[in-house]
């Protein structure tokens, strides 16, 4: 027999309570409106996320709507405006956990939000456009919020107005998606430990601000002078208006150039070099002998060449050719800094300090040089940018100076002339990975272990995924990939190093010096694509795990050279053989080994649309482990620890 259907046995009911009829009925209408409020369930979802150890937000219930009457409110904190949820004021409630941002989301007419004086900690919650972009205002004064604010964390937030900080543990810089927020009216970010220099604020509508007790230095920006001496107070190095003015910067050495004598010395030594220049050039055409880019030579100088000089003798100390240089203008010495993080110095700094010649690379030399502050600067000096117009140069390395990543080496600095360019970055303190591959052996320096040759392979791939996002124009991001172009931290992380060139260095020097121009798409039809990092990621690994040069086995610029290149040579190896004999190999470690060379030779395939992507190159190399794991071992293991 069929149960009876719910119509039937609501007219059962019906017939004999006509008042609990009624009551159903209401019952059912108000549960099936309740259960498609999405402004109630939003908030519910969003409780469930905090900690609440004083029941304060007790009153958030499903038993009643959030919304009572259009403007007013059933539910602690909750501001209505007509019917839905135009605000949350949590304030002083002894609130925790985490900040459900993916819930509040759900709340359309939000506009406002106040946590002040609670217990949140950790990372602020990422608010941008995509999640609350039409929030007005947003108060997280008197938390626990602690760490660096990412870049990104306000992307986009349009209609964002007032925005208080203040009394956390934030750190790091201010993050430009603050800086660049367009109807910004009033900003308290005092009682942190922010750092670094004030930004440059773009609003013309910023009325109140207050950075003090943080640790700000430098130069408060002169569109912030007229604001109250108070909004900077606490900051020991911070000057100028509305604080005290900047010291003065001591006044530069007198003019070495302006003397004739001297200008008659320099023409002299500089002919004399020229001279010297183009001998060498010329006895260098006579010899077959290929100097490939990243050859042992290039990354590794011979101890003769690792001297102590005065980079005064080496690097341009003045602007324009000798033969225009009978007038006493006075010489050109400005570095132009891409980042506000780094100390800063003029190129008078460097020629006056001691530098040692790490070595001649395939662009020109780099020097060390020891700052007096004790800091130590590389300096790269480069002639192969000579047909870049300045514009064009500039806009470029300030394109480079905002990258940021664990895995770059950052630009810090650069000197620009017409005949020649110097990038400044820092030093590292452990060299370049083909040093520590071929060069350290016979210097009694301990091989790198297979597990440090993986972390270097991952850091480096994570390095080429950063700069493939955020170079994404550039025909290839890094362009010169090769072992003396990865260094090594005190740590062995690997920092990429010479990235992003390819659109600066002149085509006749590129297709002669850089390791993309070395690729198999561009020897046989003359061109670069994405996927040539790829490549040179490959080539990367190939030597890492077998120790070989590339430099010794790449065809040299004649599609028709038949000369064995390292792929083909690991192919004709079988079996572990191929491996660096100098490193250290446990037998559980072989298999994954293998699963690494057999990832660098799938991006070293010469048909460059067979070649891997990047990403997924990435996400196989993201697999490898330092060893296999047996798992019937550790199952038997743990069924013996039970019976014990």
């Amino acid at each position: 027999m069929a149960p009876p259907s719910l119509s039937s046995s609501l007219s059962h009911h019906h017939g004999r309570h006509p008042l609990s009829f009624a009551i159903a009925l209401l019952v059912m209408a108000y549960s099936t409106a309740a259960g498609s409020n999405p402004d109630l369930d939003a908030l519910l979802k969003f409780k469930s996320s905090l900690k609440d150890p004083s029941g304060a937000l007790s009153s958030w219930s499903e038993s009643r709507p959030p919304c009572h009457n259009s403007d007013r409110s059933t539910w602690t904190g909750i501001i209505c405006f007509k019917g839905s949820i135009w605000g949350l004021q949590l304030e002083n409630k002894g609130l925790g956990g985490l900040i459900d941002v993916d819930s509040l989301a759900h709340l359309k007419s939000l506009r406002t939000i106040s946590f002040m004086n609670n217990s949140f900690d950790g990372h602020i919650p990422t608010i941008n456009r995509l999640r609350l972009g039409y929030l007005k205002a947003l108060y997280l004064s008197n938390n626990m919020f602690s760490g660096d604010i990412p870049d990104s964390t306000f992307d986009g937030m349009q209609s964002l107005k007032k925005l208080h900080l203040a009394n956390n543990q934030f750190t790091g810089k201010i993050p430009n998606s603050i800086v660049q927020l367009p109807r910004l009216l009033d900003l308290r970010m005092e009682g942190n430990d922010f750092s670094g220099a004030i930004p440059d604020f773009v609003q013309n509508t910023l009325k109140v601000l207050n950075l003090s007790d943080n640790a700000f230095e430098g130069s408060i920006p002169a569109r912030l002078s007229k604001m109250d001496p108070s909004s900077f107070s606490g900051n020991k190095a911070l000057c100028d208006a509305p604080l005290a003015p900047c010291p003065a910067s001591p006044s530069p050495p007198d003019d070495p150039w302006t003397s004739l004598t001297w200008i008659i010395i320099i023409v002299i030594v500089l002919a004399v070099i020229l001279l010297a220049l183009i001998i060498f050039i010329l006895l260098n055409r006579r010899q077959p002998r290929d100097r490939s880019p990243g050859s042992l030579e290039a990354a590794s100088p011979p101890s003769h060449l690792q001297k102590r000089a005065s980079l005064k003798e080496e690097l341009p100390s003045r602007q324009g050719s000798p033969t225009h240089s009978t007038t006493s203008r006075k010489p050109d010495t400005k570095l132009t800094f891409v980042r506000d993080d780094k100390e800063r110095f003029d190129l008078q700094d460097l020629l006056k300090a001691s530098a040692e010649i790490l070595g001649s690379g395939c662009f020109g030399s780099s020097y060390k040089a020891a700052l007096t502050s004790g800091t130590m600067m590389v300096v790269k000096r480069f002639r192969q940018m000579n047909n870049v117009g300045k514009e064009e140069f500039q806009e470029h390395m300030r394109r480079l100076g905002r990258l940021s990543h664990p895995n770059l080496l950052a630009l810090v600095a650069y000197y620009y002339r017409k005949e020649e360019k110097l990038l400044v970055s820092e030093f590292v303190s452990r060299g370049s990975l083909a040093v520590h591959l071929h060069s350290n052996h016979g210097k009694g320096q301990p091989a790198l272990d297979w597990p440090t040759r993986l972390k270097i392979i991952k850091g480096v791939t994570k390095g080429l995924l950063y700069l493939y996002s955020e170079l994404p124009t550039v025909t290839a991001p890094h362009g010169h990939l090769k072992s003396s172009n990865v260094l090594l931290n005190h740590s062995f992380e690997p920092l990429l190093h010479d990235y992003g060139l390819v659109p600066v260095i002149n085509q006749e020097s590129a297709k002669e010096l850089m390791v993309s121009y070395k690729s198999p798409e561009y020897l046989k039809n003359a061109r670069i694509t994405k996927k040539t990092d790829v490549w040179s990621l490959g080539m990367l690994i190939l030597e890492v795990l077998t120790g070989k040069f590339p430099a010794n086995f790449l065809q040299k610029g004649h599609p028709g050279n038949q000369e064995q290149d390292l792929v083909k040579w690991v192919k004709a190896v079988e079996g572990d053989a191929v491996f660096d004999k100098e490193m250290k190999v446990l037998p559980s470690c072989e298999s994954e080994m293998m699963k690494l060379l057999r990832i660098g030779l799938e991006c070293c395939e010469a048909d460059v649309e067979k070649r891997m992507e990047l990403k997924d190159a990435a996400d196989r190399i993201a697999e490898v482990k330092e060893k296999e794991v047996d798992d019937d071992f550790y199952s038997s293991y743990s069924q013996a620890a039970d019976v014990r």
